[in-house]
């Protein structure tokens, strides 16, 4: 079994139409794919504008118009597809639900984000993801057959808790579709990766749709992959762009046994369970 692979990071760059946003994700899927990436991810909300008004206009059932594109092109490009994350409706509630796929196309994978965005910084910043959607309840881990992968939807990334346990899982990387704003971004986005990959010692990465100045909510962009020694290992600027960034899980391994952090844990007094 290979001990590295390729990953893409799919910065799109989101509209209001939803088919364009699909023929344009399916597109750069098919260029990713094409470079030998072996897992391809899509940004939170990539087939809608990002935005409580928009969440029940753009909502759908899974399977769905959105979801069955994903597939499509998850058995065409034979990759695993991170489908980012659509606005989901069930049963009259909507989530912000991630959809992941295996190169046959078949739903191996589905997280809806489990922490909603509620926050108010004075003078800032202030959003509320609850007065649109509801949480998700279960932790979501997908085996490529060369790596386990760890799914969490943006806000997730600032709860350690969720690293550790998919860690304890055997995760070798973590994936965080997010759109995080001119606010949280510059200060937090890229340290909150580093802080995640550096606790477990393990490969983070954080999809972000492309940045749209016109855009109600405005995204920082700047989609990123961090190494387990915390070093940044491929970045995007805030425009449209694949970002490809390889996994060496030989490289993660060296690194645990350099500083055996799973080692040293003191079981004795503390645990996450």
């Amino acid at each position: 079994m290979a001990s590295a692979f390729r990953i893409a990071l799919i910065q799109l760059a989101v509209t209001a139409n939803k088919v364009e946003n699909l023929t344009r994700a399916s597109k750069l899927i098919s260029e990713a794919a094409k470079s030998g990436a072996k897992i391809i991810s899509l940004p939170e909300c990539f087939n809608s504008p990002y935005g409580t008004k928009y969440f029940p206009e753009y909502a759908e059932k899974i399977p769905g118009q959105s979801t069955e594109s994903l597939s499509k092109a998850a058995k065409d490009n034979e990759v695993f597809l991170v489908g980012g994350s659509i606005p989901e409706e069930d049963n009259g509630k909507l989530y912000n639900t991630c959809t992941v796929y295996n190169p046959k196309g078949e739903m191996i994978a589905k997280h809806r984000k489990i922490h909603l965005f509620d926050i108010d910084i004075p003078g800032k910043f202030k959003f509320k993801e609850s007065d649109a959607l509801s949480p998700g309840n279960t932790l979501t881990v997908f085996d490529t057959g060369f790596c386990k992968v760890g799914i969490a939807i943006c806000y997730d990334i600032r709860f350690a808790e969720i690293a550790q346990l998919y860690c304890k899982q055997g995760c070798g990387l973590l994936l965080y579709p997010g759109a995080f704003n001119m606010t949280t971004g510059p200060a937090h986005w890229e340290i909150l990766q580093k802080a995640r990959a550096l606790d477990n010692q393990l490969y983070v990465a954080a999809i972000s749709p492309a940045r749209d100045e016109t855009a109600s909510y405005i995204a920082w962009g700047h989609t990123s992959a961090v190494n387990p020694w915390g070093e940044v290992i491929a970045k995007a600027n805030h425009e449209e762009k694949i970002v490809y960034a390889d996994i060496d899980l030989a490289y993660m391994n060296e690194v645990r046994q350099q500083i055996p952090l799973q080692h040293q844990r003191r079981h004795d007094l503390y645990q996450v369970l």
